[in-house]
């Protein structure tokens, strides 16, 4: 069982990223800690425990909030 400390400041899917290499296992990284589900932002030394995953070899796109949409008839300088 692997585990990770939190510094002041981490976020969910900043800690999913940097220790599952993904933002998109943020939801699995919440729910092997239900326990801290409610919390935002971490205070420093919280431990967490990285849940145990199995890669596939797909490429991931961008997080939803980072998508660009563009609006049907609206005028784009590209």
């Amino acid at each position: 069982m692997r585990t990770c400390l939190t510094k002041q400041g981490d976020q969910w899917d900043q800690i999913a990223f940097q220790q599952l290499g993904s933002e998109h296992l943020v939801d699995q990284l919440i729910a092997t800690n239900p326990e801290h589900r409610m919390t935002v932002v971490f205070g420093a030394g919280v431990r967490l425990i990285l849940p145990e995953i199995e890669i596939s070899p797909q490429t991931f796109g961008p997080a939803p909030w980072r998508k660009v949409t563009r609006v049907p008839g609206a005028f784009y300088n590209s």
